[in-house]
C-alpha cells in the first residue's frame, strides 16, 4: 500500500502482463468444518501481513485493507474477475456535471450493530478522512474532493476542484473508501480498534465477531449485505497472523491451516511448485518494490548541516547508477520479480523505461564510471555515509536478502558507506514519516489498475511517502492528467511525468512482482484477478 492526493483514471490495461507479488496459498486444515458453498463451514488462513489500524483513516497498508474489504461497505467496488469498478452498495453513481458526481444509496442498508447506513454516514466518512489526514492514512486520494453534500437520506454529491476526474470512481473503491457509521467512529480523530470491534460497525460481507490484533481474527458473515460481490460462500473465516513465513508453509504443508496469503519467500514458492498435495496458479498484479528518498534528511538534504541540493541529487543518481535489478531479481526473487526502470509498472497504459537509458550502463545494467562521474561533477566527497532502512515483516523473508544484496551493490568502488538497519513495521510506518530514515525501503500494492495510481500519492507535494519532494510542475502535469478525457492525451501525460520523476529521482524503482496462489484440493473460490483484493468471501470448502 498506502500510498498518496486526488489521483486514480481508469485505464483499461493488459493485465496479464501485470504483475503483484501477494501470494495465497491455500492446503487441507484439520480444524475446519466441512462446508457446501452456500454459507455454511469454516476455514482459517494464514498471513504474515501486519493490521496497523482498523480505521480507515488510520491505515493505508495492504495488511489493513485486506481486513477493510472484509467488513466495510464501499460505495463502488470492483467485482469478480475485473478491474472495473461498479456500485456497490449504491444504486447508481455518475457524473451528473463535469465537477459533481452523484451517487445513490440502495434502501434499507443497516450495520451490523443495527444502526441506519444513509447518505449522512457517506458525508461523514469522507470528512473526517479530510480532516483527520492522518499521515498513515489514505486521505491524499481525496485530494480532487472539495466537499461532500446529501439532498436526502440516499443520495450524496461529491463537489470535486478539477472537472471530469477520470479517477473519481476508482477512488471510492480505494483505501479512501470504506464507509464507516457516524455513532461510533470520532469524526476528528483515528478511532481504536476495541472500540470499532465492540461497536460493532460492520457492513460488508462480514463482520468481527472476535479481534486479537495481529494474532487472530474471526470474521462471521453478515446476513444484511446488499452489495455488489453478493453472500459470503462460508460462515466463520479465521484469520491467523504470523511472524515467521517458514512457520507459515510448514501449517500450510501439515494442514494446519487451509489458505495461506503474503508472503511466502521466492524458494518457498518455488519449493511448494513440487509439492502434489498443492496447485499453484500464477495471477495478474501490480506491485512495486522500491527506495524512497528523504529529501530534508538524506545526505545533503535539506535539513541536513550541509545541505546542498545539487550534491543530494548527485547522490540519488550515483545509487541508480549502481543498483543492478536483474541480478537483485534472479539471486534474490528467483525471477518472481522482474526489473522495474520506470514509476509505472508495465502491462499498463503509459508505463515507459524512463530511468533504464538515463543510468546505469544505459541497457539497465549498473555502471560504476557514470556513479563516480556523477558524485565528481557534483564536488560529493566520498564514500558516502548512507542510513538505509527495510522492514523484515512487511515484505516477505527476503527483504533482508533483497537489502544486502543492495547494500553491497552500493558500496560497489567505495563510493558509499551503507548503515544497514531494519526495523518491525508497525514501528516503521510511524518512523518513516517522522523523518527518521534518511532511505528505506516501501512496497506498493495498487489501489486500483490505472497509472495515476503509482503517481499522485507519490509525487504530489502533499504525498503518502512525506519524503518532501515537491516539483510545482510534476503536480502540474498530475493535476492535469486527471481531468483530461482524451485518451492518447492523457497517456502521453503521464509518460511525461515520468520523464520528469526519472531526473529528480524522489524514489528509485526496483522490482515489479508477479501474483501467485497455491490452492489445495479441497478449498475452492479462491480469487486471484485483476481487482488487487483478497476476498475471502469467495473461498469455501468443497
Amino acid at each position: 500500500m498506502k500510498t498518496e492526493s486526488s489521483r486514480r483514471a481508469r485505464v483499461l490495461m493488459g493485465v496479464s502482463a501485470l504483475a503483484v507479488a501477494a501470494l495465497a496459498l491455500t492446503g487441507c486444515s484439520g480444524n475446519s468444518t466441512s462446508g457446501s458453498g452456500g454459507g455454511g463451514g469454516s476455514i482459517t488462513i494464514g498471513t504474515t501481513d501486519k493490521t496497523t489500524s482498523l480505521d480507515p483513516a488510520g491505515s493505508y497498508d495492504n495488511g489493513s485493507f485486506a481486513v477493510m474489504n472484509q467488513v466495510y461497505p464501499f460505495l463502488m467496488n470492483t467485482p469478480y474477475g475485473s478491474p472495473d469498478v461498479k456500485p456497490d452498495i449504491a444504486s447508481s453513481a455518475s457524473f451528473t456535471s463535469p465537477t459533481e458526481y452523484t451517487v445513490k444509496l440502495k434502501s434499507g442498508l443497516t450495520f451490523a450493530n443495527g444502526d441506519a447506513l444513509t447518505s449522512s454516514d457517506v458525508k461523514f466518512t469522507f470528512d473526517r478522512q479530510l480532516k483527520i489526514n492522518d499521515p498513515n492514512g489514505p486521505a491524499s486520494l481525496l485530494g480532487n474532493l472539495a466537499s461532500v453534500t446529501t439532498p436526502d437520506k440516499l443520495t450524496a454529491v461529491f463537489h470535486l476542484k478539477v472537472a471530469n476526474d477520470q479517477t473519481f470512481p476508482q477512488v471510492l473503491s480505494s483505501p479512501a473508501g470504506p464507509i464507516v457509521d457516524e455513532q461510533v467512529f470520532s469524526a476528528d480523530k483515528v478511532t481504536t480498534d476495541n472500540a470499532i470491534v465492540k461497536g460493532d460497525a460492520f457492513a460488508g460481507q462480514y463482520y468481527i465477531k472476535s479481534f486479537q490484533v495481529n494474532n487472530l481474527i474471526q470474521f462471521k458473515a453478515f446476513d444484511g449485505y446488499k452489495g455488489l460481490l453478493g453472500k459470503a460462500k462460508t460462515a466463520t473465516v479465521n484469520m491467523k497472523y504470523y511472524t515467521s513465513a517458514p512457520n507459515m508453509k510448514l501449517d500450510i504443508q501439515q494442514g494446519n491451516i487451509d489458505v495461506a496469503y503474503r508472503q511466502l519467500s521466492a524458494t518457498d514458492i518455488a519449493s511448494l511448485r513440487s509439492d502434489k498435495k498443492v496447485k499453484v496458479v500464477d495471477g495478474p498484479g501490480g506491485e512495486i518494490r522500491y527506495i524512497v528518498f528523504n529529501f530534508n534528511s538524506m545526505p545533503y538534504g535539506a535539513k541536513t548541516s550541509d545541505a546542498d541540493a545539487k550534491k543530494a541529487l548527485a547522490v540519488r543518481q550515483a545509487a541508480a547508477d549502481l543498483i543492478d535489478r536483474k541480478a537483485i531479481a534472479s539471486q534474490v526473487y528467483k525471477n518472481t520479480y522482474t526489473p522495474l526502470y520506470s514509476y509505472v509498472p508495465q502491462g499498463l497504459t503509459g508505463a515507459t523505461d524512463s530511468l533504464k537509458s538515463l543510468y546505469g550502463d544505459g541497457s539497465g545494467g549498473p555502471s560504476l564510471d557514470k556513479a563516480k562521474k556523477a558524485l565528481t561533477d557534483a564536488g560529493v566527497t566520498t564514500p558516502i555515509a548512507l542510513s538505509l532502512q527495510y522492514t523484515p515483516d512487511h515484505y516477505g523473508p527476503s527483504s533482508a536478502d533483497e537489502y544486502a544484496l543492495i547494500k553491497d551493490q552500493l558500496e560497489t568502488g567505495g563510493l558509499f558507506k551503507v548503515n544497514l538497519q531494519s526495523t518491525e513495521y508497525v514501528q516503521y510506518s510511524k518512523d518513516r514519516v517522522a523523518d527518521v530514515y534518511p532511505a528505506y525501503q516501501l512496497g506498493w500494492f495498487p489501489d486500483y489498475s490505472d497509472a495515476d495510481n503509482y503517481l499522485t500519492p507519490f509525487f504530489s507535494k502533499d504525498n503518502f511517502l512525506a519524503n518532501h519532494y515537491d516539483n510545482p510542475e510534476v503536480q502540474k502535469l498530475i493535476t492535469e492528467q486527471v481531468g483530461t478525457t482524451d485518451k492518447a492525451a492523457r497517456t502521453k501525460l503521464i509518460e511525461e511525468i515520468q520523464d520528469k520523476v526519472a531526473q529528480d529521482l524522489s524514489t528509485l524503482p526496483m522490482l515489479q512482482g508477479s501474483q501467485v496462489a497455491v490452492v489445495g484440493s479441497d478449498i475452492a473460490g479462491l480469487q486471484l484477478d485483476a481487482s488487487f483484493k483478497l476476498r475471502i468471501a469467495s473461498i469455501y470448502k468443497k
